[in-house]
């Protein structure tokens, strides 16, 4: 008995590649309601044989199968699609069912059931919601049963529809885990190339410093060459500073975080003040305040607290207000050590403040495009890299400060 469609017609597929039908075998196999709906339609038929098939114009594939009567093809396995009556199921896209096929007047010289020793039969196309076909829901046996009617039919149709989206959202799933390797990839690749490149960026920057610093320190110079060599000494080091926050910023994607090597700093104002004199040094027109009043030892990385100091302090030259001073106050709070940078201006836009310590993150001024946009993310990693935390907290009437607290002793 023919089931018609309802008068919907579907699109096969058409030149399906074996790795394509192979990896469709694969992504049944994957889906955990294929062998309960084998098991329901084969119990409730009486039924000993039930698969789930791929069908192309030349090709049946098992991709699942309960078999009780020794059938003997297992997921993978093919027949000649000539020899199946899924192919006119194919063609037609509508269900065949067959109760008696030796007393069908319609079946009864069919080939199929002559060439498996079959009586009962029944598939149902399986067509995606995009209205490509993909295969069928099967079931045979050599005794006769009851599925030539409506209720079976219905059942059998009903689950071809929910293996159709299951294996929908299967391969959606495929798809993204595909897109996430993928980047995941290209991701590493980029930043081990940032690496490489930032290596190899030091050492012409190492011979251009140092052609600067020896120009500055010759007397006999013109006035005009040591001040051109003062502008190469800064810009190297500003060069030198984007070259450690990228390399910081690979060794963050890459390792886990930045790598730091804590010591016992018996006095942790020696190496924030040198950070304080290089800053009013390179931007003399500019107020730097400090108070550092911090008595005891801290257990830390003394070079990766003072790049944190400095990235902040640069922070707030760069976008705080050119008349307004930047303060730095350093305390020990309650076993921590407490280190604050503010700065008056126009206060961050409370959409930036979430992702603010993300890489690539830059204000939208004009004298804000300067740098890569990674000088926070990198103290942000200092400091969860000495199981502390950096806050922000930014005004109109405040202004903006940013607070670093780190645990002063180990452990």
């Amino acid at each position: 008995m023919r089931q018609g469609d309802g008068g919907v017609r579907y699109s096969p597929r058409m030149g399906d590649s074996p790795a394509e039908i192979l990896r469709d075998v694969h992504t049944i196999g994957r889906i955990g309601a294929v062998p309960m709906v084998l098991r329901i339609v084969s119990e409730s038929t009486g039924m000993g044989f039930a698969a789930v098939a791929r069908v192309t114009d030349g090709t049946w594939t098992a991709c699942a199968v309960h078999d009780t009567i020794a059938f003997n093809l297992q997921p993978g396995g093919q027949l000649d699609v000539s020899t199946t009556l899924c192919r006119e199921v194919r063609a037609a896209l509508a269900p065949i069912a067959i109760d008696h096929a030796s007393l069908d007047a319609a079946w009864c010289n069919h080939h199929t059931p002559r060439t498996y020793a079959i009586e009962s039969y029944i598939s149902v196309p399986i067509v995606l919601s995009d209205g490509q076909y993909f295969g069928n829901l099967c079931a045979i046996d050599p005794k006769p049963a009851r599925v030539a009617n409506p209720a079976t039919v219905a059942m059998f149709t009903s689950f071809a529809q929910l293996i159709a989206l299951q294996l929908e959202a299967e391969r959606r799933s495929e798809a993204q885990h595909a897109a996430l390797l993928d980047e995941r990839a290209l991701g590493e690749l980029r930043e081990q190339f940032i690496a490489v490149l930032g290596h190899d960026l030091r050492t012409p920057l190492a011979a251009l410093s140092a052609c600067g610093t020896l120009l500055q320190r010759q007397a006999d110079q013109p006035e005009q060459v040591r001040t051109l060599a003062g502008r190469i000494v800064r810009n190297s080091r500003r060069m030198g500073t984007l070259i450690d926050n990228t390399l910081d910023l690979a060794r963050a994607r890459l390792g886990g975080g930045i790598d730091i090597r804590p010591v016992d700093v018996a006095d942790i104002g020696l190496p924030l003040r040198a950070v304080v004199a290089e800053l009013r040094d390179a931007q003399p027109g500019r107020a730097i305040a400090a108070d550092i009043d911090v008595a005891s030892p801290v257990h830390c990385d003394p070079g990766r607290v003072q790049q944190l100091a400095a990235n902040l302090l640069g922070n707030a030259l760069v976008h705080g207000s050119a008349d307004g001073a930047v303060r730095l106050d350093v305390r020990e709070e309650d076993g921590e050590l407490v280190v604050r940078v503010h700065n008056q201006g126009e206060p961050i836009a409370a959409a930036s403040l979430a992702s603010i310590f993300q890489p690539f993150r830059r204000g939208t001024g004009a004298s804000n495009r300067e740098g890569l946009g990674l000088g926070l993310y990198i103290c942000a990693q200092i400091a969860q890299a000495h199981g502390g935390r950096l806050e922000v907290s930014s005004s109109a009437e405040g202004g903006t400060t940013f607070t670093t607290r780190l645990p002063m002793r180990e452990g």
